[in-house]
């Protein structure tokens, strides 16, 4: 059974009690234990951690937050008691790098099993699954079974696309995939056009999105695959606004699907090293894929591994080649671009 240490930073802690929980996690270094800091929601993630510690033996002491964790462990320093990051989107892994909190990996599992374009070159952090950046269309209003997202900017679409923040994590990634295809210049003129086409300021969620176009707000919203899915399977008080629109897997002109990860980077201080690398080999093994896929509607890094029901309904993907490293190295120009045009205002 996994144990859940607690979110410090949520209680508000005073230094000194901080520093004794750090005190207090560090003596797993002694221990088969295992100190995971993560992003992710509970309901998602600890049936994962339970099935890891039911399997190794190893004890899974879990820190969660909404934000700050890379700065947190620079602070805890060469004490810190962080073993593995554990996070969606390459905008988080690639800050923890850039914060000097990771080591090489160095896995001959994670190598065989993940694909080099969803791995760092350096080896510092690599996907256990997948999600695409799809568009949520209206069944009634729109009829067209494909779209790339170069088409976004089409004033064919104007006053038709509802769209979260562009400055959002998983949007930015998107327009940094855009910028590394096409140049700034052009991601510029793209950005601008897209704009022209919002039916409404950038707000809310992608399930939002969603909401709104059953509501007639626009024909079109930019989303995440999985938030379809659960709020098709899993969310009654959103089933239709499911039901009332479905996914459409765009693709560059020439390329594939935008995709983003869920990832993991082995901490630089990590006390259980080996503990820590049994658990990120473990996450890319068959059983964690498959609840990956089941759980929390993602696709799987490891080949072979059913896809779950509901998201191989989109239809097939073809995940754009480009390495997600390649696309974090724009993260920058696509948030500086979004600012130049106002595409927030």
């Amino acid at each position: 059974m996994s144990r859940r240490l607690p979110n410090l930073t949520a209680l508000g802690l005073t230094a000194l009690a901080v520093a004794s929980a750090i005190a207090a996690c560090a003596t797993a270094a002694n221990a088969n234990e295992v100190n995971i800091y993560t992003y992710r929601e509970s309901r998602l993630i600890q049936p994962l951690f339970e099935a890891f510690t039911k399997e190794t033996g190893v004890k899974v002491n879990v820190i969660s937050a909404s934000s700050g964790l890379e700065q947190r462990i620079k602070t805890e320093g060469a004490n810190s008691p962080a073993d593995v990051l554990l996070t969606v989107d390459i905008s988080r892994l690639e800050d923890a790098v850039q914060n000097g909190i990771t080591q090489p990996i160095n896995s001959k599992t994670i190598d065989e099993v993940v694909p080099a374009q969803y791995r760092d070159p350096e080896g510092h952090w690599a996907a256990v699954a997948l999600r695409a950046r799809v568009i949520y269309a209206s069944k009634d209003r729109v009829q067209q079974p494909a779209i790339t997202y170069e088409e976004l900017s089409d004033p064919k679409w104007k006053g038709k696309i509802c769209i979260r923040s562009g400055q959002h994590m998983y949007n930015n990634a998107l327009f940094a995939a855009m910028v590394a295809k096409h140049g700034e210049a052009k991601t510029e003129e793209w950005l601008k056009g897209l704009k022209a086409n919002l039916a409404q300021k950038p707000s809310g969620g992608d399930r939002e999105t969603a909401r709104d176009i059953v509501a007639g707000k626009c024909d079109l919203g930019i989303g995440n695959t999985y938030y379809w899915a659960l709020m098709n399977d899993v969310e009654a008080d959103k089933k239709a606004w499911a039901g009332a629109t479905r996914v459409i897997l765009p693709t560059f002109l020439g390329g594939g699907t935008h995709v983003n990860l869920s990832g993991v980077a082995l901490m630089k201080n990590s006390p259980n090293r080996a503990n820590a690398m049994k658990f990120i080999e473990w996450m890319v093994g068959p059983q964690a894929q498959q609840m990956h896929a089941n759980l929390n509607y993602e696709y799987p890094i490891r080949s072979g591994v059913p896809i779950n029901n509901t998201i191989a309904g989109y239809g097939a993907l073809k995940a754009d080649a480009l390495p997600l490293a390649q696309i974090a190295s724009n993260r920058k120009k696509a948030a500086a671009l979004v600012d130049k045009v106002g595409f927030d205002n």
